[in-house]
C-alpha cells in the first residue's frame, strides 16, 4: 500500500516514516510555497533515512492568509494549523492509499482533530494515519535518541524544511525582523542527519 507521510526533515517526521515503513511503500513529501528552498533540507533527510522524497507546492494564499492570522493573532499557532491542513489536502490528492504526518499526542500545533481525519479520509478515499499520536514528547524522544543521528538548536539556526521557515520569510519580507520576533518565540527546532 503506497503512503505519502507530510515530512519536514525533522524527529517527529522522520520517526513516524520509520514506524510505518514495515507496513506501507513510504514517499515522504515537504510541501512547500516556493518562497524559500528549505525543502531541500528535508530531501537530504530522506536521502540519508533511504526513503523515497517527493515536494508538493501548495496555494501561496494559503500562505498569505497564515501569515496575516498569525500577525493578527501575535503567535503562529493558528496560521501553522491552517497550512497544516491546507498541506494534508494537498497531499491526499496524490495516487496513495492513505497519508501520515508526525503529530504526537501532545502536540498543540499543529495537530487533526478527529473530524477533520474523518473528512479527509471520506473526501479523498484515503486513510489518515498518525502513528505517534498515542506517544508524549517523552516516549519520542527516547525513541528518536535511540535510533535517529538528530542535529538540534535554536530554530533560526537549524536546517529545516517545515512550515515555519516559509512562513517566517514572509512575514519578514511584509512586516520586518520585529514583527517575526513578536510572533515566534524562541525555541528549538531538530534535523535529522541519518540513524545511528
Amino acid at each position: 500500500m503506497e503512503l505519502a507521510l507530510c515530512y519536514s526533515g525533522g524527529k517527529d517526521s522522520s520517526l513516524a516514516a520509520l514506524v510505518l515503513d514495515r507496513f506501507y511503500d513510504v514517499t515522504l513529501v515537504t510541501t512547500h510555497f516556493g518562497v524559500t528552498d528549505d525543502h531541500e533540507h528535508a530531501r537530504e533527510a530522506a536521502e540519508a533515512l533511504g526513503f523515497p522524497f517527493d515536494t508538493n507546492e501548495l496555494d501561496p494564499e494559503v500562505a498569505r492568509e497564515a501569515v496575516e492570522t498569525m500577525r493578527e493573532d501575535g503567535f503562529p499557532r493558528n496560521g501553522i494549523q491552517l497550512v497544516h491542513e491546507h498541506a494534508l489536502e494537498s497531499v491526499a490528492e496524490r495516487d496513495v492509499d492513505a497519508v501520515a504526518d508526525g503529530t504526537r499526542r501532545d502536540d498543540r500545533v499543529p495537530s487533526v482533530s478527529r473530524a477533520f481525519a474523518q473528512s479527509l479520509e471520506d473526501r479523498h478515499e484515503i486513510d489518515y494515519i498518525s502513528p505517534l499520536s498515542g506517544f508524549g514528547r517523552g516516549a519520542v524522544d527516547r525513541l528518536v535518541d535511540a535510533t535517529l543521528d538528530v542535529e538540534s538548536g535554536p530554530s533560526e539556526e537549524v536546517p529545516k524544511a517545515d512550515y515555519e521557515g516559509e512562513l517566517r520569510a514572509l512575514l519578514r519580507e511584509e512586516a520586518g525582523d520585529d514583527a517575526v520576533r513578536e510572533v515566534f518565540p524562541e525555541h528549538e527546532q531538530t534535523y535529522v542527519r541519518g540513524t545511528r
